[in-house]
């Protein structure tokens, strides 16, 4: 008796899948956007079409949990389109966007505005954040549950206008509102303005880590985790970049999840400075070299949960402009696998950590539906890397309407290949394929 064959949209066949049973050389049938079967299938299925893994690695899709893609109101440095081109060409099959555009993402209104504009044109799944302001705070309850939010955003410092929530009264109130952990750029806006005469008269971007320093991250890092303790407020502090900062959240870990940046785990001040200007430029700043040691010794000790590139650009000739009145970002969607699997290479982290990082932490920590593991049921984003692969990074690459990357002309060892999203080739053998299928990402 001859059995009958299943059938599946995409089989990726003779990888090593990282599954939750650790790496596995198995095969994988991705049917309606999910994964339908694991194991050996080959003679048991047919597909549409069939990629073959063989000495790749297949990792759950990537979950990039911070990014800027300024649209609307700022597309002259980036769209959702080109933004989301440059996420799967790096392997990101899911990004969370930042709330400050222009206008601020701030009501129900604006919410509906990034989805209308992100459907039939995002290459990746993806989610929007909601700002958290003195304008919204008691509506945060109704706007974090909304399909397709992320949770609510707060800037402490490094903002404008209704995004800056650095008053003790509006704080609180948007602590109160809502039960979703939220998001936290926490730097000390009253001290940062304090000390920004000490960089005016220098006109040199090397001294961006003594203006935004140290005791401003720590002052507003402390400052939002009491506060959140005293109504039980669940919190993400973005782009830890202090050696103090971890050792104060360690302390903190059942309530406060953390995240770090690839810049701050690659480059140092102030080389980078002396190399890179104003391209290095972020906030909060990229520091010296203790610090970006603490940062890995963080990731080791399992303080870290969650790697976000904090992709944020802006074009070159803004940039050029003198420091300070230069804007702090730089690309980093694109870059943020590239360059963790080189860090890889180089012993820093191990794959199953790395995994942790990008995928299965996001989707723990957010609350993500179907994402962050390779497993039956779950959405079939998958990101396939060759571990040995050895390129250059170069502007060239960069697919963001910025045009340029910190990274450029670096070698690095480790690259995406394939990158599916939802069971559907965005990316094969390195080159664009079929067209943008992303949706809205789904939250507990």
């Amino acid at each position: 008796m001859t059995s009958t064959l299943l059938h599946a949209d995409l089989l990726i066949l003779g990888g090593t899948v990282l599954t939750p049973n650790g790496a596995e050389r198995i095969d994988i049938a991705c049917q309606s956007g999910r994964i339908v079967a694991l194991g050996d299938l080959r003679g048991r299925w047919t597909a549409d079409a069939t990629l073959d893994a063989a000495g790749l690695h297949v990792l759950p899709g990537v979950i990039d949990s911070q990014v800027h893609f300024r649209e609307p109101g700022l597309t002259h440095k980036e769209t959702l389109e080109a933004g989301t081109r440059g996420a799967v060409l790096g392997g990101v099959t899911s990004v969370f966007e930042m709330p400050n555009t222009q206008p601020l993402t701030l009501s129900a209104e604006d919410l509906q505005a990034k989805l209308d504009r992100a459907a039939g044109r995002a290459w990746c799944d993806y989610a929007f954040y909601i700002g958290g302001s003195g304008v919204n705070a008691e509506h945060l309850p109704m706007l974090e549950n909304l399909p397709g939010c992320a949770g609510v955003k707060v800037f402490m410092g490094s903002s404008f206008g209704d995004l800056l929530a650095d008053d003790e009264t509006v704080l609180r109130r948007i602590v109160r509102n809502g039960r979703r952990r939220m998001a936290v750029h926490a730097e000390d806006e009253a001290r940062l303005r304090a000390r920004r005469a000490l960089v005016e008269a220098s006109v040199n971007v090397i001294q961006h880590p003594h203006w935004r320093d140290v005791k401003s991250a720590l002052m507003a890092t402390r400052r939002i985790v009491e506060m959140a303790a005293e109504s039980g407020r669940r919190l993400h502090i973005l782009h830890v970049s202090t050696g103090e900062e971890m050792a104060y959240l360690a302390q903190h870990k059942h309530r406060v999840s953390v995240e770090v940046t690839p810049h701050h785990l690659t480059l140092s001040a102030p080389e980078c400075y002396e190399r890179l200007g104003t391209l290095a430029q972020m906030n909060p700043p990229v520091r010296e070299q203790y610090h970006q040691d603490a940062l890995w010794q963080a990731i080791q000790e399992g303080v870290v949960d969650v790697i976000g590139s904090d992709h944020a650009p802006h074009t070159r000739a803004e940039k050029a402009k003198p420091y300070p009145d230069s804007p702090s970002g730089m690309t980093g969607v694109q870059t943020l696998l590239p360059i963790l699997l080189d860090h890889l290479h180089h012993g820093r982290l191990s794959l199953h950590r790395l995994v942790d990082l990008t995928s299965a932490g996001p989707a723990r920590v957010f609350g993500i539906q179907g994402k962050g593991r390779i497993a039956l049921g779950f959405d079939a984003d998958l990101t396939l890397v060759d571990l040995h692969a050895q390129r250059t990074i170069t502007n060239h690459w960069i697919a963001s309407v910025s045009g340029w990357t910190p990274y450029d002309g670096k070698r690095v060892t480790g690259w995406p290949i394939h990158t599916v999203v939802r069971g559907q080739l965005a990316v094969r053998d390195e080159a664009m394929a079929g067209q943008p299928c992303g949706q809205p990402i789904v939250f507990f």
